[in-house]
């Protein structure tokens, strides 16, 4: 009852979109629909090729839409129209799925059939997004970034999708200021550490120095870049050795080993003693009549995102 009320309301959704969309919905061509011209022939074929295959074996149909610009409209509304106006995926198992890209706007959408829901969540699709497709168009690198993305919606449906963390895509949206204040944080945290391992003696000092060197490593790379991260390494380690070479040197010097005496009892010691460190741990672009949908339909699922 609950499918057949959702079905209604998605029918009479298409009957009355245009009183509501300027943006006329396109022609369905074939399962790569390139109307901003964005890709070579070869490119277009060799994605097309990867979505008949996936189709011919499993019945679940993914097609691409890429147009130049929305014209303002709504990007969830305008790709649920166009899903359901299409009629992707096949009637009953509703297993369709809509990649559409907006290229002057900078947006695009991942739209998801009933039947393919449970494969192609919402926190899904917006990874696929964020870390399969995005990076590459950033670069302008559309057809690779497309060739990623339905691979990595082929591999999700499958089961067999493993998300590739960019970390550094989500920093690299923070600002100068942003970054500054970020960097200040971890290496004032990395720096009370660092003093800690110079000013304490024996094998603890230097496990704090082998421990530290991954962290001066990563979070520097991580917040501005991986030559900088290498960079701060070098520095590390050079300044490590050169300051216990000199603290030794100072320790020896009357007056001043009380001093240090203090340190390592009232911090030195409490850090080696501490149990925290000491436990480890095939068709071409035909017309209409050669492609078609199945008759399925979308309710909205899927994630969108931009670059």
């Amino acid at each position: 009852m609950k499918s057949t009320l959702n079905k209604s309301i998605i029918v009479l959704f298409i009957l009355f979109s245009n009183l509501f969309f300027s943006l006329d919905v396109p022609y369905l061509t074939g399962r790569v629909n390139d109307y901003a011209q964005v890709l070579s022939l070869e490119e277009k074929n060799k994605i097309e090729n990867i979505l008949k295959t996936h189709e011919d074996s499993t019945s679940n149909q993914i097609v691409v839409l890429i147009i130049k610009t929305l014209e303002d409209e709504n990007l969830e509304e305008y790709t649920n129209l166009v899903f359901n106006t299409w009629k992707l995926g096949q009637k009953g198992k509703d297993n369709g799925v809509l990649l559409l890209i907006a290229i002057e706007d900078r947006k695009l959408r991942i739209e998801v059939g009933y039947g393919l829901e449970g494969f192609l969540t919402d926190a899904t699709c917006n990874s696929i997004i964020r870390n399969e497709i995005t990076p590459s168009f950033r670069q302008e690198n559309y057809a690779g970034g497309i060739e990623k993305g339905v691979i990595s919606i082929i591999a999700a449906i499958e089961g067999s999708y493993t998300s590739t963390e960019y970390i550094e895509e989500s920093v690299e949206e923070l600002g100068t200021t942003e970054k500054i204040i970020m960097g200040f944080f971890v290496f004032s945290i990395l720096g009370v550490f660092t003093i800690f391992a110079i000013f304490t003696k024996g094998c603890t000092s230097w496990f704090l120095f082998v421990f530290l060197i991954p962290f001066y490593t990563a979070f520097p790379g991580i917040i501005f870049g991986f030559g900088f991260g290498i960079t701060i390494l070098i520095i590390y380690i050079v300044v490590f050795i050169l300051s216990k070479i000199f603290y030794e040197k100072l320790s020896n010097i009357k007056g001043l080993k009380s001093i240090y005496k203090w340190f390592e009892k009232s911090g030195g010691r409490g850090w080696s003693s501490s149990s925290g460190w000491s436990s480890g741990s095939s068709w071409s672009s035909g017309s209409s009549s050669s492609f078609s949908g199945g008759g399925g339909s979308s309710g909205g699922g899927g994630s969108s995102g931009s670059w």
